[in-house]
């Protein structure tokens, strides 16, 4: 989520020479150095579960109060809010829904009907109660998904793990006894997916063994396996190579288009995509291994990663791309060309696809600005290549708006049942605006949207504002952030919170927070959202601007709004936090041993920090491609420089920080922030540490636990930033 501080993040040249100190220090590390915390790798060892502990009861007898213990209790309010939202899936003419409350801590799977849901308050028909199955099997059981086999929707793959984790159990669920399968088809607990082909039928990709793993700890196999046969006589589909970061396979189950593919992930930003015959064979989809890519009926969609010249015409980075699969398959026809349904320009980017029956929806960006555009493709599928071609041209050439405001917010559209119907549901956020859930029945249509479901006002907006402005950072580039608070804020400087990701094409946009909103915003404080290099805010240059080599840009591009926040008065240097988590925690991590100058407090969540041994730790060999490979010595060379836990020194004036992470991360170790806690903790620094014993890479399993940990992040920046006593003292 989220010490003495100088004004010289007012100056480039200051952030500059931060900068410079800490690749100083970082290169003093010398290989092998620091080993001492290694036993804390040792997820579940006993000496380090101790230590653990330990730490955790330092930091709730440090952050314990009356306030804080208020404050979990408003968290913990909204996040059991019977007036939640239910975020539903449709099968067969039902919709499902996972839900939790306080009732229902693990949660419930249950279903009910489009008519029903449009009711204020639907029935439901209860399927599995999750806190109900964990007593009867003494399991901390955290829902993963659900699989439901169609045409006929009566049985289902559901997927669950142990407290949060990636990996999961699978066990097969017959729907109209809402049971169990006896010797149905289950899947011991692994990381990997799985695939209905038919009622006695799917493909699995699972920890078979020894050598059936990658190094980035996923399937390196797919397999078909039937019904009544045993998981090990599966027999596989295909077998991707030990460094690759994953193997799967899936079913498509559209009427009329029923197909199976196969998807060899090689690394995070390269993957190939085969059609799977009935032979056996495999028939690759012959475009860019960097491209995204996916197949909609007769349709193939590709989203470049990088410029590719076809036909002599040379589509730039960012682009979107439709054509018929036939005329795609390797070897590809030249002669058939491609339709373009969206180009990039230094303002623009593409955030979402949908398709329906018969539309393309199109989420895009302008300068993190949302808008949904709709393309009517009716009639394109059943064209031969070439038709199909000239008609889709025909058709992208003459786009709709839809529900285009303007104003800042986030606006996103799904398909209800994207085969059968050309039926959306469409989700408006802001900031400041609760989330609303709209049905539209066709998107090319002129009736007005249908509001389903409206999330209350959580926390008082009454005086707030939300606004964009840009920083530049020390390169010359300008890089946007938001700014939510106090009309007027920019009048006297406020405690302030700046929370930024920069990785892994991921932009950050605005919704409704009412954590945040009832934690900071009510209170008098002031939230920043930096859309950093790195994420994906202007498609893929953003985010290749600041990979490998070029990461520190992004924590440039952070210090920079920095910087812009105190010049413009709206905070000062002793009044400014930093949190972030995953990626983001990396980053948080940079800019307390970069730019400790800048910050007052920092909040770093489920982290990664220590770069040199990141790629030995669960799946971070699968990350190579966005920050490099430490055991390279070129790249460790640059690497070693935004390092957190290598980069941190004895003679350091560092914010206070708060680390959270839990031990069923199995995404990101828990390691990470460990280690760090122990170095700075070893070497006198101002840290505090608070580890969940479940809940995965969120860190919770239950809306308690969530309460908990975001209620440590938020009191502690109040404390340290000293927004309770800038609402004693009075505006």
């Amino acid at each position: 989520m989220f010490s003495h501080v100088s004004s010289g993040c007012r100056s480039g040249f200051r952030i500059l020479a931060a900068g410079l100190v800490a690749v100083m220090a970082a290169a003093e590390f010398a290989h092998g150095a620091d080993e001492a915390d290694r036993w804390l790798e040792e997820v579940e060892g006993a000496a380090a579960l101790e230590w653990v502990g330990r730490q955790n009861a330092r930091t709730l007898a440090t952050l314990d109060s009356p306030e804080f213990e208020r404050l979990e209790a408003e968290v913990l309010a909204i996040l059991d809010a019977e007036t939640r939202i239910p975020a539903v899936v449709e099968a067969g003419g039902r919709l499902y829904n996972f839900w939790k409350d306080r009732e229902h801590p693990r949660g419930i799977w249950r279903r009910t009907t489009l008519a029903e849901y449009r009711q204020q308050e639907p029935e439901w028909e209860l399927l599995l109660d999750l806190d109900a199955l964990s007593a009867a099997e003494d399991e901390n059981w955290v829902w993963g998904g659900a699989k439901i086999l169609r045409p006929g929707c009566e049985r289902a793959l559901l997927s669950l793990s142990r407290g949060g984790a990636d990996a999961k159990v699978v066990r097969e669920f017959d729907l109209p006894s809402r049971r169990f399968v006896d010797d149905g088809f289950g899947v011991a607990e692994s990381k990997g997916s799985v695939s209905w082909i038919d009622r006695d039928t799917i493909f699995v990709a699972a920890d078979f063994g020894p050598g059936t793993m990658t190094t980035s700890g996923y399937p390196r196999t797919a397999r078909r396996w039937r019904r009544d046969t045993p998981l090990t006589a599966a027999e596989v589909v295909f077998e991707g190579r030990p460094d690759d970061m994953a193997v799967s396979a899936v079913h498509d189950d559209a009427p009329g288009f029923e197909r199976d593919y196969v998807r060899r992930v090689r690394s995070f930003y390269d993957d190939e995509l085969f059609l799977l015959l009935p032979d056996g064979t495999l028939r690759k989809i012959d475009l860019p291994d960097t491209a995204e890519k996916w197949v909609f009926h007769d349709l193939v969609a590709i989203e470049l990663r990088q410029p590719w010249t076809r036909g002599g015409t040379t589509h730039p980075a960012g682009s979107l791309l439709l054509g018929p699969l036939e005329s795609l398959l390797a070897p590809a026809d030249p002669a058939v060309d491609l339709a373009v349904a969206f180009e990039p320009d230094d303002h623009t980017a593409l955030a979402g696809v949908t398709f329906t029956r018969g539309t393309l929806v199109l989420t895009t960006l302008e300068d993190v600005k949302n808008r949904l555009t709709v393309f009517d493709l009716a009639g394109c599928f059943d064209k031969s290549p070439a038709e199909q071609v000239t008609l889709l041209r025909e058709r992208l050439a003459s786009p709709q708006r839809l529900d285009d405001t303007g104003e800042i917010g986030t606006r996103s559209a799904s398909a209800i049942d994207a085969d059968r119907s050309d039926e959306l549901f469409l989700t408006t956020t802001g900031f400041l605006t609760p989330t609303t859930l709209w049905y539209c029945e066709d998107p090319r249509g002129s009736e007005p949207l249908e509001p389903l479901k409206r999330l209350p006002a959580f926390f008082d907006a009454a005086g707030l504002e939300a606004r964009q402005l840009f920083a530049t950072s020390v390169d010359g580039t300008r890089v946007p952030y938001f700014v939510i608070g106090p009309a007027g804020s920019a009048d006297q400087p406020r405690p302030a919170v700046l929370y930024a990701y920069g990785g892994f094409e991921i932009p950050l946009l605005p919704r409704y927070d009412a954590v945040a909103g009832k934690a900071w915003l009510e209170q008098g404080g002031v939230f920043v959202v930096a859309n950093i290099r790195g994420g994906g805010e202007y498609g893929p240059r953003w985010h290749q601007a600041a990979i490998k080599a070029n990461r520190p840009r992004a924590y440039a591009d952070c210090a920079a709004v920095a910087g812009d926040l105190v010049a413009r008065g709206i905070t000062t240097p002793r009044q400014l936090g930093v949190m972030g988590g995953s990626n983001g925690g990396l980053l948080v991590g940079n800019m307390v041993t970069r730019h400790p100058e800048c910050f007052a407090a920092a909040v770093c969540q489920v982290p990664l920090l220590d770069m040199r041994r990141y790629t030995k730790l669960l799946a971070g060999a699968s990350w190579i491609d966005e920050y490099g490979d430490p055991d390279d010595p070129q790249e460790w060379e640059f690497l070693r420089t935004f390092s957190p836990y290598h980069a941190v020194v004895e003679s350091g004036r560092y914010p206070p920080m708060l680390l959270l992470t839990s031990t069923r991360d199995d995404r990101v170790h828990p390691g990470h922030a460990r280690k760090m806690m122990a170095k700075m903790s070893r070497q006198g620094h101002e840290v505090w540490y608070y580890e969940n014993t479940e809940g995965g890479h969120a860190a919770a399993a239950t809306n308690r636990q969530a309460a908990r940990m975001r209620a440590l992040a938020w009191s502690f920046l109040g404390r340290e930033l000293g927004l309770a006593g800038s609402i004693r003292g009075g505006d």
